[in-house]
């Protein structure tokens, strides 16, 4: 997925996700970027400071 086609969907600017990319991502767009890349990516690997543990903010598998 492009820096177009997130900032879209999350309805914000290209340049505003290069931003986050090249610096941090802000705490609120953590959970929904994750989600939109459908978890392939993790908290943790976006923000080790709020997600600390590696499973920190992933849903709960349905069993």
């Amino acid at each position: 997925m492009t820096q177009t086609e997130i900032a879209k969907k999350l309805g914000t600017t290209s340049q505003a996700v290069s931003l986050w990319l090249n610096h941090e991502v802000p705490a609120h767009r953590v959970l929904p970027i994750c989600k939109l890349l459908e978890w392939e990516i993790t908290p943790h690997e976006i923000r080790s400071d709020i997600y600390p543990n590696p499973t920190d903010g992933l849903p709960q598998r349905e069993l």
